[in-house]
């Protein structure tokens, strides 16, 4: 009966006490480095690999460690921005720190929001301007965030330059609310909002405003 290599790789899986038995052949069986013409023992290929993986190790750490701060970063930024919230007194103007702080905070070149059903005292005000139907039929349609380019929405002309990019986050008082206002985050650059990108942190940033801005609309 021929040995096949399937048959020798299972053998010495199962039997890895042959090499403490032939100690002799890890020095003795030569192979090709894969770092150069060259020759090497079975012991020198196990530490190249070994070096290897710790390599890859090494590379994924780092990766690790720059979201971790790239993280924190948005974290203290976001931190900022909540306290900006909390120390505006004036419910007018409110829905306008929302959108300056969040320019401010995330160096965004442009921010800007409505909102519908607003209580009497506010409905005056430039962010309570009337939207017509479709923008409140967009922003109840949106479970997540919408990110991408600008399709032609009224909303994008809410912002003080036509984006190349956009993002659109509907404002609820709560997860399954329906929307009483939209944010628009926008910026001349083509990459800043795609549609592959992430969208967990604009999520948070809708449930934060939504949770701030609840007091200004009616709540039927």
């Amino acid at each position: 009966m021929e040995l096949t290599e399937h048959d020798i790789a299972a053998y010495l899986g199962a039997h890895p006490e042959f090499f403490e038995r032939h100690a002799e052949l890890l020095g003795n069986v030569q192979l090709q480095s894969p770092h150069g013409n060259r020759a090497v023992s079975l012991q020198e290929r196990q530490i190249e690999l070994a070096r290897d993986k710790m390599r890859a190790l090494e590379h994924h750490l780092a990766d690790l460690i720059r979201i971790a701060a790239d993280n924190d970063a948005i974290a203290a930024r976001l931190v900022d921005w909540v306290r900006a919230l909390l120390a505006q007194d004036d419910p007018a103007e409110l829905p306008r720190t929302v959108a300056r702080e969040l320019e401010r905070c995330f160096a965004l070149p442009h921010a800007a929001l409505r909102l519908w059903n607003v209580r009497e005292p506010w409905a005056t005000q430039d962010w309570a301007a009337d939207v017509g139907a479709d923008v409140p039929l967009l922003a109840a349609s949106l479970a997540q965030p919408y990110c991408g380019t600008n399709a032609g929405f009224e909303a994008a002309g809410w912002l003080a330059a036509p984006p190349a990019s956009l993002a659109l986050i509907a404002l609820r008082a709560a997860d399954d609310a329906p929307a009483f206002g939209l944010l628009v985050l926008g910026s001349p650059d083509a990459a800043r909002f795609t549609a592959d990108m992430g969208a967990e942190f604009l999520v948070r940033i809708g449930q934060l405003a939504g949770s701030a801005l609840q007091r200004l609309v009616r709540a039927d």
